[in-house]
């Protein structure tokens, strides 16, 4: 369906939290975001998860839409991290007996053994987006990890290569986009973080991995380039070591954050000419923040960007922060964007 939009319009990156009836959030909290299954985290019986997960989807999308947003998403209320959901659906990777390697945060972690070849049986999450199309009539964004961070984030011990490893994944994420949008997307986003954490590597195939997983799809793909969560990364670095080399990659819109780093808006010149979605929520706290602090921190990005294109977000994922937390951090900003519409 074609987009509809009003100028500067909302939406937040991709989850917001969970309900404490369905997601222990105790045991999430004391725990780095799963890259394997975590099937320890629900509350509900397996027979009922779908349906919960159905049910808390509908909570998320009746949140957003009633905060005001204009792009809504299904919350990822059927994932236990970003990325797990997607990429343990695949085949030639060992969830069962899981890798290791080196996060962020400079901590091993359980990832997936990439034993065989990266293949998809089937969609992974095209029913999450009809579910999410029958459910609301907004303009609705699904989200799906990047070919890069998945790589990044497996132990392989198949490809003997990281670009080909890389590569492998990208083909799966270029089938998967292709049916979220017959499924009725409206946007598709890819997670990248990795290409911020691991610039070195990045710099030698991640542009080629993303160009490869974008190349020929059906709608507009927005590539999410953050510094992790806030509850699990609070130092944030003063600048993106990894954003120029995304101007000539065929993403519509590159989104970053600019709130909790206070991101010097320059640094978002060499992207001119694609969209960019600002994330102007502060998630390091749960405290929400007036419309007019929210405003100020768009407006000292206005010179530096395309307006037309421009997108108001949130700076990550809201899984980690209270619902009524989520909610007014929502509305806060749909407020702004109603001011800013004003001005600009």
């Amino acid at each position: 369906m074609a987009l509809t939009l009003p100028p500067l319009p909302t939406s937040v990156v991709g989850s917001l939290p969970q309900p404490g009836w369905l997601l222990d959030h105790d045991k999430l909290a004391h725990q780095t975001p799963p890259r394997v299954r975590a099937r320890e985290l629900w509350r509900v019986a397996p027979e009922l998860l779908e349906e919960a997960q159905d049910d808390a989807t509908r909570l998320a999308v009746r949140s957003q839409e009633t905060a005001g947003l204009d792009i809504v998403t299904d919350g990822e209320q059927r994932r236990e991290s970003y990325s797990n959901h997607f990429a343990t659906a695949l085949e030639g990777v060992d969830v069962d007996q899981p890798g290791s390697v080196i996060n962020r945060s400079g901590k091993p972690i359980p990832v997936p053994r990439v034993v065989g070849e990266i293949r998809r049986p089937q969609p992974v999450q095209a029913r999450d987006v009809r579910f999410l199309r029958a459910v609301s009539d907004r303009t609705v964004k699904i989200t799906v990890p990047g070919p890069f961070t998945m790589a990044q984030q497996s132990q392989d011990e198949h490809y003997g290569d990281g670009r080909a490893l890389a590569m492998a994944y990208a083909e799966v994420v270029r089938a998967e986009i292709a049916d979220l949008f017959a499924a009725g997307a409206d946007i598709v986003q890819i997670d990248e973080p990795w290409l911020q954490a691991r610039p070195e590597v990045a710099r030698q195939y991640g542009a080629e991995a993303v160009t490869r997983a974008v190349e020929g799809a059906a709608g507009p793909v927005h590539l999410h380039l953050c510094f992790g969560y806030a509850a699990m990364v609070s130092e944030r670095p003063e600048g993106y070591s990894f954003l120029p080399e995304l101007a000539d990659t065929p993403v519509d819109t590159v989104s970053v954050e600019t709130a909790q780093s206070h991101l010097d808006p320059a640094q978002l010149r060499p992207l001119r000419g694609k969209g960019i979605a600002l994330g102007v929520l502060d998630l390091s706290t749960p405290e929400v923040e007036t419309p007019e602090v929210i405003a100020d921190r768009v407006r000292r990005a206005l010179d530096d960007v395309d307006v037309e294109r421009l997108v108001l977000s949130s700076d990550c994922g809201l899984k980690y922060l209270p619902r009524e937390s989520a909610a007014g951090k929502m509305r806060a900003l749909a407020q702004a964007a109603e001011v800013l519409r004003g001005e600009v």
